[in-house]
């Protein structure tokens, strides 16, 4: 039995016509025919007398043509975008010491990508520290490292303070 995912997936008339538009918009001929209309445009000024109709013509041409513009780029990029996170989804989840906290990313709030920010500003720090370029560390390893550390510098602080603190004399 064939898994779902191996066959070529049917993609409705308005995903592929985004798809292609927003490829075709991007490329050299729909750059020349936007020139071309604002060439013939500026040329007919003078026999329409610069009037306002003549204006108002490249106005609204222009004006609806980005309206659908935005609309279809974006359904095309939303696509795009959603793609490229099932990836990156995909490598995170398969790699062993990649840190799952990262899977469904796109689904935290701004605060949380920050805390997460930290974390691999913390994790870049630590890289830092290291002599070879090809050590590695997981977000994972940098937490429990710094937990550890943590630990050490409280014990050493208690053992610091017990020196301090006079002991009583219990000699009599």
């Amino acid at each position: 039995m064939k898994s779902d995912l191996s066959n070529k997936p049917r993609r409705n008339f308005f995903e592929r016509f985004s798809t292609n538009v927003a490829k075709e918009a991007g490329g050299t001929a729909a750059f020349s025919m936007a020139l071309l209309l604002v060439l013939v445009w500026g040329a007919t000024g003078p026999l329409f007398h610069y009037s306002e109709t003549w204006q108002l013509f490249i106005n609204t041409t222009t004006t609806i043509i980005t309206f659908l513009m935005v609309f279809l780029i974006q359904k095309a990029q939303n696509k795009d975008s959603l793609a490229i996170q099932l990836k990156l989804n995909e490598l995170v989840a398969a790699h062993e010491m990649a840190s799952n906290r990262l899977v469904n990313v796109e689904g935290m709030s701004e605060e949380e990508l920050k805390i997460i920010q930290k974390y691999y500003s913390h994790l870049n720090e630590f890289a830092k520290q290291e002599e070879s370029l090809q050590q590695s560390h997981s977000i994972d390893e940098a937490h429990q490292n710094h937990t550890i550390k943590v630990e050490m510098d409280k014990d050493l602080k208690a053992i610091q303070k017990s020196k301090k603190t006079p002991k009583p004399d219990t000699s009599k």
